[in-house]
Formats: structure tokens, C-alpha cells, sequence
């Protein structure tokens, strides 16, 4: 009777630590509008192929940040300070998150040759399903920890496991899924080797065959559901209100196709960054296997991770060479003269 009664009370004490508000209608509607619209206004900017500058990419990854914080004052006006915090915790956590799955992007289009012209389309319907899989895996996880607290511990414990994983990581993972992917489309239909222009199927000796891009998208869609499995559970040890989680997860991955086209050539710049992301998954696997027993404040834990965002990135930045000022000079002497 007595570990009956510490099982309600624990999930009382859910409610009292976390936002627990009344989400009608029409905040859904509101939300799915507002996905839908920025889907489209995406697919219509980039309607023609063509290669994204950095200074492109730079402009829209700004505008989708300001979309992800705009809806936090949405958040803020609806349901009040406690449920700001959890929605700009997500969103925080999503999107350091989100930076190794843009390096690991721009392995897979490098080992599939993918020309830059065609990289955005693949990464838009990559975007897609992705939100697709993680609107699936936030109702799933958040209905089951309701219903059995103790997969708190199992899910923090797999947070932890991931953030040592990732301190210890290497590009072989990456190599081996996008083999894994590519020999899984091959026994369900044709590949060909070549393009034809920006679609994702073919017709190559009377048979329809998927062209290279379609192949990399499938590639791209595993490693979104595998980052999926990180990141969801790690957004709802700072919330378990699946319109906080999957709002913020939304706004955050929206963003990262403009994120890509900056940030993809920035690995060796970053060296530390993926050392960060494995200690922010190890703080938050942390704070959700304690949660049952001890909440720790959202703002607390939105402080911590920003700390350890800005930490990685100055040691990154600190310990990047400084090329020599002749072979500066160099580099810019061609580039005058033409």
C-alpha cells in the first residue's frame, strides 16, 4: 500500500514540478498552421535549384531562430512563465543537439556526391519526415512515462550512455549507416548511379529506379530517427507536455537546413562542440533519472546547458589555428588580380 501510494504521489509531484495546462484546439491548430505556412514559404524560396552562399544560408538560419523564439512568447502569453521556460529549454536542447546530426548530414552528401544544388531538397523532405517521426516518438514517450514513471530511468540512462557514446565517437558510425541504408533501399527497388536533375526517381532501362538522391534521403531519414531517439527523451526530461515538446522540437529542426549550409564545412573549426553535446546529454540523462525523486529548476537546467554550449565553443574557437599572415596574403593576391 505504502509504494502504491509513493507512485501517485510521485505523479503528483510531476504535475506540481512540471507545466501541467490545459492545451485546447486551437493551440494545435495554431501550431500545425504555423509548421505548414513555414514549410511552404521554404519550399517556395528554394523552388529553383541552386547553391546556397553562406550569406544566404547565415539570413535564413537568423529568420527561423526568430521564428523559434517568437512562438516562446506565444508560449509565454498562453500558458504563462513555467511553460516559457520548458519550451525555450527544448528548444535550446533540440538545437545543440541538432549540430552533430549537420555534421553528420555533410558526411552522407559527401559520400554519396551529392552536388550542392540538389542538397536543399533532399534536407527539406529529410525535415519533413523527421517531424513526422518525432510527432510519433513525443506522444508515444510522453503517454508512457505518464503511465510508468520508472521508464524515467531507463530513458535517463540511455541519455547518459548516448552522451558517453558521443564523447568517444567516431566517422566509422557514420559510414556504416549510410552502407546499412543503402543495401536496405537496394533489396526493396533499383538504384542508378545517375541523376536526372533533381528527382528522386528514374527510369533506367524500362524500370523505374531510385536516383541517387532518393538514395541519400533514406540515409538521411535513419539518421533522423536515430537522433530522434536521443533527443526526444532528452526534451521531455525538462517537459512532459507534448505541445511544449513537440513545438519546440519542431521550431528548433526547422531551422536546420539554413544551419547546415553554415555550419557543414565547420567541423575541425568545432572540434569541442561534440564534447559539449555529450555532456549536455549526460547532465540531462542525469536530471531525468533524478527527476522521480528531486526536480531540478528548468531555468537552472537551461543555464547549464548554455554554459556548456559556450564553453565548447570558445575552447573550439581558442584552439583553432590562426592561419600565417604570408599565407593570408597569399590566398588574397589571386583573387585581386583576377
Amino acid at each position: 500500500m505504502l509504494n502504491n501510494f509513493s507512485i501517485f504521489a510521485a505523479a503528483d509531484s510531476d504535475k506540481t514540478t512540471f507545466f501541467d495546462g490545459n492545451i485546447q484546439t486551437w493551440h494545435w491548430l495554431v501550431l500545425g498552421g504555423l509548421i505548414a505556412v513555414m514549410l511552404g514559404i521554404d519550399l517556395f524560396r528554394h523552388r529553383v535549384d541552386h547553391e546556397i552562399s553562406t550569406s544566404e544560408a547565415l539570413k535564413e538560419t537568423l529568420f527561423w531562430v526568430a521564428c523559434g523564439l517568437a512562438f516562446s512568447g506565444f508560449v509565454a502569453w498562453q500558458f504563462g512563465s513555467k511553460a516559457f521556460g520548458e519550451y525555450l529549454s527544448g528548444y535550446v536542447i533540440e538545437k545543440s543537439l541538432s549540430v552533430d546530426n549537420v555534421f553528420v548530414w555533410a558526411l552522407i552528401f559527401s559520400a554519396f556526391a551529392i552536388p550542392l544544388k540538389y542538397q536543399h531538397r533532399v534536407l527539406f523532405w529529410g525535415i519533413f519526415g523527421a517531424l513526422v517521426f518525432r510527432a510519433i516518438f513525443v506522444f508515444a514517450g510522453a503517454a508512457l512515462i505518464e503511465k510508468f514513471w520508472w521508464l524515467l530511468l531507463l530513458f535517463g540512462g540511455f541519455l547518459i550512455y548516448t552522451g558517453i557514446k558521443i564523447l568517444r565517437h567516431g566517422d566509422d558510425d557514420d559510414a556504416k549507416t549510410k552502407t546499412t541504408g543503402l543495401n536496405l533501399l537496394r533489396k526493396i527497388m533499383p538504384v542508378t548511379d545517375k541523376y536526372d536533375g533533381h528527382n528522386f526517381f528514374t527510369i533506367e532501362n524500362a524500370k523505374r529506379a531510385a536516383t541517387p538522391l532518393f538514395a541519400c534521403l533514406v540515409v538521411v531519414e535513419i539518421t533522423d530517427i536515430i537522433f530522434a531517439v536521443d533527443s526526444v527523451p532528452a526534451i521531455l526530461a525538462v517537459s512532459r507536455e507534448p505541445f511544449l515538446v513537440l513545438s519546440s522540437n519542431a521550431f528548433a529542426i526547422l531551422g536546420l537546413r539554413a544551419m547546415y549550409f553554415v555550419l557543414a564545412d565547420a567541423k575541425e573549426k568545432f572540434k569541442y562542440l561534440s564534447v559539449a553535446l555529450g555532456v549536455i546529454l549526460i547532465y540531462v540523462g542525469v536530471k531525468m533519472v533524478v527527476s522521480h525523486w528531486y526536480h531540478i529548476n528548468t531555468f537552472i537546467s537551461l543555464a547549464v546547458i548554455l554554459v556548456i554550449l559556450t564553453i565548447g565553443v570558445v575552447a573550439s574557437l581558442k584552439s583553432t589555428p590562426k592561419k600565417p599572415l604570408d599565407a593570408a596574403t597569399s590566398e588574397v593576391e589571386p583573387k585581386q588580380l583576377v
